[in-house]
């Protein structure tokens, strides 16, 4: 930890992440011996003291803005000494600031500037007579300004000196800290977001025209409406602005210049106040406030795709089972794929369900009959539906119940197939045949193949194309990191790009370990990691408790617990009178073992009760049981939709707005976040969750414009559905936002942009 966080600092840190000053030492002192996040969360609890993965994640966050603000705050006070003007009252308020924004606002009058109006009229020699305004003497304006009218200086009169002296005066009241804090203030507290159409009018309809002639305040405005908006004046559509009552605030800073309604000289400070307001202050504090709500929207924004990308990361797997997978198509037939449990590729056809359908069931047969799969994996893109009930059909004339079919999301696969994973993976495969095999790993274990792929391409995000991507990249990669730390991963079947995501290993060492793997077979204990080149022991520590050898001589290595706590596992067995392999995975011995009498300095309760669950079920993996979805075989496409329908599906993004939800046709369905509960709803990930199997009810079809609205609410919406906007009534209305290139529909009953 940054040595110039001091205990006042830490307490603040500790009072934002609601964690206590220990706690956020003890994580910053972690952070620093270079352990990650999972690590410290699994493997040090008793240091800092049982706080989760969020909580850490939130100390990080936290300290490095601070260990920030310090370094920005030492490189300030450095530069205004350096210029002869840091005053111990300066340093003082510089030394308590604690926000960058405040910090930036006492630096300002500091900082080098562009030529400035104020700059001019100073070297036209006016700073005395801005001086005699700022005092707001007795004398007139005129009888002021005579002294310092030289056209040889470009002040030809009194009316230009006065108006040189007012931009001084003005630039001295832009750069207090005080002024702009008040403004800055008042735009994000009090300001209306007003946006209008652009001149001249769009000829075509556009999914921004409910934002043509829209007003709202800016403190109350949801981060998702606030990005469409944003989204509009982006494509040309739109022209936004924030609107705040400006005569309160210039009659502040004429209290803060000092006007005296007394002098002859009030109303010349009085324009160089308003000046300062509407050329220099107001613009800088829009901007200002304009972009905090856009970081904040952001990060609102990566929450809902982070979250999103978290659950389907951790679906339900299909586990060790043989799949056939199809990659669905008309004009160029479905791509077949054969794997088997582990998910090697073993073969490939094509197949024309729509345009051979006899020798299609044929070759299907074959297939079947050869390789005998438990699951056929068929992607939900183009006539997968049609595909789907084909090999449905087929496994019925084959009288194999024991097959099951499953529809699964293509999301990404084709940016997969085109990767330079898959190249590395298939070299000799076609672009086609990598989709199929990707689609039906994706059903034997959803995590192990989506790391593969870039999370901005598996279309779970809201307005991911307009946030920072830095941060929504970091924000992905942190939870990818989190969920296979929490699966954890099979060391000798697990490809580069997962290995990647264990903690301690990067991709150099990821690769290294796939090498040693190719060159000497299997791994057969976690201590062979140490063979590894470039694998030391600080990796080895940060990773080996996350990697699983199935199958290994020591039982424990295919648990979660770490390799430094075997001595202490061989201890309770030698207590118990059994051997290792006899205790892991007995539940009944392991609950026989009573942690309290093997804590020590170096081992707390939290650490040994989860020794205790992992010896009763050692490397058990935390994702729910895998359940297919039943889809009605009567519904393929939108045609086939009516309102009043009941169907099931499964909930494939969560928006603020709402959840949209996969019912077995091309378009998913639209869940508003009005329809979403009987109760009243405020954000939709309180209900739902990417991969939700929930049963919806059909509230409004528009064929024309291939939208379903749906509804999860068991009795008709009342009253308290407040945050609806607008009534079914009013027709439908477009969804301003893109899905990572997935067809969404809508026809809303509420508008899904209302206040939420």
């Amino acid at each position: 930890m940054n040595e110039d966080l001091n205990v006042e600092t830490m307490a603040r840190v500790a009072g934002e992440a609601g964690v206590t000053v220990l706690q956020v030492a003890a994580v910053a002192r972690l952070l620093q011996e270079g352990n990650t996040v999972p690590f410290i969360a699994r493997y040090r609890k008793e240091v800092h003291g049982n706080l989760d993965e969020v909580q850490i994640l939130k100390v990080q966050e936290r300290v490095g803005y601070y260990e920030e603000l310090e370094e920005r705050r030492a490189a300030i006070l450095k530069s205004i000494e350096e210029q002869g003007k840091l005053t111990d009252d300066l340093r003082d308020k510089i030394e308590k600031c604690m926000v960058k924004s405040a910090l930036e606002d006492l630096y300002l009058p500091y900082r080098p500037k562009r030529r400035t109006r104020a700059m001019i009229a100073r070297e036209r020699g006016l700073e005395p007579l801005a001086d005699i305004i700022w005092a707001q003497g007795a004398e007139s304006p005129d009888a002021a300004a005579a002294a310092f009218v030289d056209a040889a200086k470009d002040v030809p009169d009194a009316a230009a000196a006065l108006a040189g002296a007012r931009d001084i005066c003005a630039e001295r009241l832009a750069d207090m800290a005080e002024v702009r804090g008040l403004v800055r203030q008042a735009f994000a507290t009090r300001s209306v977001v007003k946006s209008s159409v652009v001149t001249p009018r769009p000829a075509e309809p556009t999914k921004f025209e409910q934002y043509y002639d829209f007003e709202e305040r800016l403190a109350d405005m949801p981060s998702h409406r606030f990005l469409a908006i944003r989204r509009g004046q982006a494509e040309g559509v739109l022209f936004m602005r924030l609107v705040v009552d400006a005569a309160p605030l210039v009659e502040r800073i004429e209290e803060m210049a000092g006007v005296d309604a007394r002098s002859p000289l009030a109303d010349e400070l009085r324009q160089a106040a308003a000046d300062a307001y509407r050329r220099l202050v107001a613009p800088a504090c829009e901007l200002d406030v304009t972009m905090e709500k856009k970081q904040a929207s952001d990060r609102a924004a990566v929450e809902v795709f982070a979250e999103n990308l978290r659950n389907l990361l951790l679906a339900s797997p299909l586990g060790e089972k043989r799949v056939l997978a199809i990659d669905p198509g008309i004009r160029t037939g479905c791509k077949v794929a054969m794997l088997d449990a582990t998910g090697k590729f073993l073969d490939n056809t094509v197949i024309y369900p729509m345009q051979r359908p006899t020798e299609a069931r044929e070759t299907l047969a074959r297939l079947v009959a050869r390789f005998n799969p438990e699951a056929i994996a068929v992607g939900n893109g183009t006539a997968g539906r049609e595909t789907e009930a084909f090999v449905r059909a087929t496994l019925k004339l084959l009288d194999r119940k024991d097959v099951v079919v499953v529809s699964v999301s293509e999301a990404g696969a084709s940016v997969y197939s085109a990767s330079e994973i898959a190249r590395d993976e298939f070299p000799d495969l076609d672009l086609t045949v990598r989709g199929a095999i990707s689609i039906g790993r994706r059903l034997q274990d959803p995590l192990a193949e989506l790391v593969k792929i870039d999370p901005k391409a598996i279309g779970v995000g809201q307005y991911q194309h307009d946030v920072f991507q830095p941060l929504l990249s970091a924000k992905l990669d942190e939870v990818t990191v989190s969920c296979v730390n929490k699966v954890g991963v099979e060391l000798n079947t697990a490809s580069a790009p997962l290995l990647t995501r264990v903690s301690g290993i990067g991709e150099a060492l990821a690769k290294r370990i796939v090498a040693w793997r190719n060159e000497n077979g299997a791994f057969r204990s976690r201590g062979e990691l140490k063979k590894v080149a470039g694998l030391g022991p600080k990796a080895f520590e940060q990773s080996a408790g996350f990697l699983r050898i199935r199958g290994a001589a020591n039982p424990l290595d295919s648990s979660g617990v770490h390799p430094e706590r075997y001595a202490l596992v061989e201890t309770m067995a030698g207590d118990l009178g059994v051997t290792v392999k006899e205790l892991v995975g007995n539940g009944t011995l392991a609950s026989r073992i009573d942690v309290k009498r093997y804590v020590s300095a170096e081992v707390g309760e939290p650490t040994l009760r989860d020794i205790l669950e992992e010896l009763k079920k050692p490397g058990r993996d935390p994702r729910a049981a895998f359940e297919r979805p039943a889809f009605r075989e009567d519904v393929t496409t939108i045609d086939d939709v009516q309102e009043g329908m009941t169907l099931e599906g499964v909930v494939t993004n969560v928006t603020a707005f709402g959840a949209f939800v996969d019912i077995g046709i091309h378009q998913d369905g639209l869940v508003h976040v009005s329809e979403l509960a009987d109760r009243f709803v405020r954000d939709p990930a309180e209900v739902v969750k990417t991969g939700d199997k929930i049963t919806v009810r059909v509230i409004g079809v528009d064929r024309d414009r291939g939208r379903v609205s749906l509804s999860a609410r068991t009795r008709p919406r009342g009253p308290e559905a407040r945050g609806c906007a607008q009534r079914r009534d009013a027709g439908p209305r477009r969804v301003g936002g893109e899905y990572g290139g997935r067809t969404v529909s809508s026809g809303f009953t509420c508008n899904p942009f209302a206040d939420l």
